[in-house]
């Protein structure tokens, strides 16, 4: 996969936790264009995102341009996926104790989340209503 790839010529939208991301024009890191991008794996993807989530459990909200990097290469890699949740039980935990889960959400499913979003009311209960279902008895 060439780095021209990750380029998505759609647009693409991401839930990564709580927050639909858009991916089109996200600029990948100059430390990970053309042959690096191509030999991550994607466990090192996944533990990037762990790192990150780990040091920042609401990365989806404050660093927005970050989260939409990570999105972008978990599609670059398996690009079925558009949701990613990662879920740190304390702020500086250890990357291995940051849960990870991934779904194919349907295009109906997105679209809603992203209806809610631009609304203000995409929130962790409703993504979690739609999408992840953790709260469910």
């Amino acid at each position: 996969m060439t780095v021209r790839n990750l380029r998505p010529k759609f647009r693409m939208l991401f839930l990564m936790n709580d927050t639909v991301l858009h991916l089109d024009g996200v600029a990948v890191d100059s430390r990970l264009g053309g042959p690096r991008i191509n030999r991550l794996a994607f466990p090192e993807i996944l533990r990037m995102g762990q790192e990150l989530f780990a040091h920042e459990p609401l990365l989806q909200r404050t660093n927005l341009e970050r989260a939409r990097r990570l999105g972008l290469l978990i599609a670059a890699k398996a690009p079925m996926i558009n949701a990613a949740l990662f879920v740190a039980p304390s702020l500086d935990c250890r990357p291995a104790d940051v849960t990870v889960r991934f779904l194919i959400c349907e295009f109906e499913v997105m679209a809603a989340l992203f209806t809610h979003q631009k609304a203000g009311a995409l929130d962790a209960v409703t993504a979690d209503k739609l999408v992840w279902r953790r709260m469910a008895a």
